[in-house]
């Protein structure tokens, strides 16, 4: 039976604070073989945050995209861990993992277009050390339009009526869809029309073994290194 492809959700997100560095480390750590993160660009930096709102992962308030770039560093977002740059992001995993960069909010298509180009010319990265994708479709589009050698993958939280459909239209690499909305008719859907079907999110041994039976190419977990 084929390994499935393992994504650390949030980095280890079971294990230490979600979308923060000690994250990443953990994922690492773990052997893991790609890292989710999410973006939000402000003042042209992109920032690795999931919610649009401070107050669920960290001790600030308000919305993310509304706050200065000096406030949202000068918070704590676990364990005394800063919300960190997708830069830093990058540096840390270097070449040991893949990254897979959910794009949040207005602008991160180009921000992350800016930013993965930079990685790919001056630090020698390869584009398939790359994987972007968004539950926003135009903004993945763009992206797409901006860097047609990086893969992307279509988020949906919904079987739709098409199956794969919406994602062959993106040109993407791969369908991400939720746990709740899957089933064997999706993922043999995706697989006709070439592209990959990864999961989010599979926490436990039983929803493991049903994704293995309907035949998905990957998991995103919260708690990798468990047995995949």
């Amino acid at each position: 039976m084929n390994k499935l492809i393992c994504f650390a959700h949030r980095g280890a997100m079971g294990y230490e604070p979600e979308n923060t560095l000690l994250a990443v480390e953990k994922a690492i750590q773990l052997g893991t073989d790609w890292i989710e993160v999410d973006v939000f660009v402000v003042e042209e930096e992109l920032v690795v945050i999931h919610d649009d709102r401070l107050e669920r992962t960290t001790n600030g308030s308000g919305y993310v995209m509304e706050k200065s770039l000096a406030y949202l560093r000068s918070l704590d977002a676990g364990k005394g861990q800063q919300i960190p740059f997708l830069r830093e992001v990058f540096e840390v995993v270097g070449e040991k993992a893949g990254i897979n960069v959910e794009l949040k909010g207005p602008g991160a298509a180009q921000a992350a277009s800016r930013l993965i180009e930079e990685y790919i010319r001056d630090y020698g990265r390869y584009p398939d050390q790359f994987l972007v994708s968004s539950y926003n479709h135009p903004e993945l589009y763009k992206f797409h339009q901006l860097q047609p050698t990086i893969r992307i993958g279509a988020l949906t939280m919904a079987i739709p009526l098409h199956y794969a459909k919406f994602a062959e239209e993106l040109n993407a690499y791969s369908v991400h869809a939720g746990i709740e909305f899957i089933n064997s008719d999706f993922v043999q859907d995706a697989h006709r029309r070439r592209m990959k079907m990864f999961i989010y999110t599979v926490n436990h041994q039983e929803a493991l073994a049903r994704m293995r039976q309907i035949g998905v190419d990957g998991i995103f977990t919260d708690y990798p290194g468990r047995d995949e």
